[in-house]
């Protein structure tokens, strides 16, 4: 059953909101479908499709409302149904450059990830990080 009016205006706001928490642009469809696109391995979502999101005229499916949640750093049952606020608990921020390189590891078979994880490692311990 499609989500009536009260509860996508209402989503969008929280939407707004979360992203705002996040310090990201809460009113650029092309900068939320680019970091959401950086971070879903499904299929993409529109420029369009975000400004359905921000305005209130949509809804995501599960999937891409679980994805957005975790990224913004909130519970995806408060994004979409609201109730007490979420604890701000700053999550760690990834810029979009990264999300691929993390996305495209993921891809890789078992053999290849770990001669990459292997490789960031070494790198990691030649410039002087704490890695491990």
């Amino acid at each position: 059953m499609p989500a009536n009016l009260q509860e996508r205006k209402q989503f969008s706001e929280r939407l707004q909101k979360s992203l705002k928490s996040a310090d990201y642009s809460e009113g650029s469809p092309t900068k939320l479908s680019r970091e959401f696109n950086a971070r879903f391995p499904g299929s993409a979502v529109t420029v369009h499709a975000a400004r359905r999101w921000l305005i209130g005229e949509a809804i995501p499916a599960q999937a891409k409302l679980k994805c957005l949640a975790s990224w913004l750093g909130v519970p995806a049952e408060w994004l979409r149904y609201g109730g007490d606020e979420p604890s701000q608990e700053p999550a760690e921020r990834f810029d979009s450059e990264n999300v691929r390189l993390m996305s495209d590891i993921q891809r890789l078979d078992d053999h290849h990830k770990k001669i990459a994880r292997d490789f960031i490692s070494a790198l990691v311990r030649a410039n002087g990080g704490n890695h491990e």
